[in-house]
């Protein structure tokens, strides 16, 4: 039978999940050991899509394992053929597993993600910058350099981009000393910032309290959003 694979524990981890797993005919979650390691698992007869109900099942897992200690949570989608398969992964990779959870342990995962009023910058970048506001009056003037626009854009492109590196860099600067751990990823969509943080929890409070402190501070249209606690996905090696 094939097994869907939601994380790994330790062998002490608490059993008490009690709930039906992913798939169109959801298995019991259950825990399959192997030395001093566990794999939670269910039985699925089908191929797993990324739908919402198993989506949500899949984060619920995680939630409630984490509640008992340390998890090393695998992403979504993840499944083994037989439970040989698992009990080997768990034999082969143990130290490294058990190193794993013991880095993790007592700590959660938090995001935090910004972004900034596209209007509000511009209006400031043209404020601030007196090139930029000459080239924009000369345009609005009704000067038909073609050269105008695209010098007017390059230039304004160029101190969004250093601007919003410069506050990013400061976001994070502010909050990582609250972390065990961090990670900067590639931004998308209109969002300048994305991070992940590894916060213990007897950091968790004062992080809380300096990341709400931060999102009323910041002005200029930014917007500050944190999401957590979470499974530390981004923090398993």
């Amino acid at each position: 039978m094939v097994l869907y694979v939601y994380a790994i524990v330790a062998k002490n981890h608490p059993d008490s999940l009690d709930m039906s797993g992913v798939g169109s005919e959801p298995a019991p979650v259950r825990f399959l050991g192997s030395g001093p390691l566990r794999a939670v698992v269910s039985d699925i007869s089908e191929e797993i899509r990324p739908k919402r109900r198993d989506l949500l099942i899949h984060q619920e897992v995680q939630e409630r394992l984490m509640r008992g200690g340390p998890v090393l949570p695998l992403q979504f989608g993840y499944t083994a053929p037989d439970e040989s398969t698992v009990e080997e992964v768990l034999r082969r990779d143990a130290d490294s597993y058990l190193a794993n959870l013991e880095r993790l342990d007592g700590c959660a995962e938090y995001h935090v993600r910004a972004s900034q009023d596209e209007e509000r910058l511009l209006r400031q970048i043209l404020r601030d910058t007196p090139e930029a506001r000459e080239l924009n009056e000369r345009i609005r003037s009704g000067e038909e350099d073609p050269q105008l626009p695209l010098a007017l854009g390059q230039l304004v492109a160029a101190q969004v981009s250093e601007r919003q590196d410069a506050l990013a860099s400061g976001l994070v600067e502010a909050l990582v000393p609250f972390a065990r751990e961090h990670s900067v990823r590639q931004a998308s969509g209109d969002d300048f910032l994305n991070f992940s943080l590894l916060v213990p929890e007897d950091r968790k409070e004062d992080f809380l309290t300096a990341q709400a402190n931060l999102a009323q501070e910041v002005e200029n249209g930014v917007e500050l959003r944190l999401s957590g606690p979470l499974p530390p996905y981004s923090f398993v090696q």
